[in-house]
């Protein structure tokens, strides 16, 4: 990890890592969200990431309850290979200008393992499910 600002505020987990499984982004960017905006904020941080793993970028719960505020591409990835500044894009559910500050936690960040696939092309097996999707095990 590394401050592409002073300002900026390393990732921390609220009540520590046995509690919680996302640790908070802070914003470094006094901001104000206008009702049904959406903009990009910025954490003042850069990520290098092990192969194998990303973050997932994930919207505050207080943050949606109160004050209808989100991340429309939720969750988000951060890719291993991402070397630039890891930037929030929330949006503006309510109906009221939602002022953010400097310093002010905006989201939450969860770092996860992945599976890499290569995909071989061929039939595929059979299932009991087959084709059935939206609603095919009930309402």
């Amino acid at each position: 990890m590394k401050r592409l600002r002073p300002d900026a505020i390393v990732p921390r987990y609220a009540h520590g890592p046995d509690e919680d499984a996302g640790m908070d982004l802070h914003s470094v960017e006094a901001v104000t969200l206008e009702p049904g905006a959406t903009k990009l904020v910025a954490t003042g941080l850069a990520l290098e990431l092990p192969a194998g793993y990303e973050a997932q970028i994930r919207p505050r719960s207080g943050l949606a309850l109160k004050h209808s505020i989100t991340l429309p591409n939720s969750p988000a990835t951060i890719d291993p290979g991402y070397r630039g500044e890891l930037r929030i894009i929330l949006h503006n559910f309510g109906t009221e200008p939602f002022r953010i500050q400097p310093g002010e936690r905006i989201a939450q960040m969860v770092i996860a393992r992945y599976e890499a696939v290569e995909w071989e092309e061929g039939d595929l097996a059979e299932s009991r499910r087959g084709e059935g999707g939206f609603g095919s095990s009930g309402r």
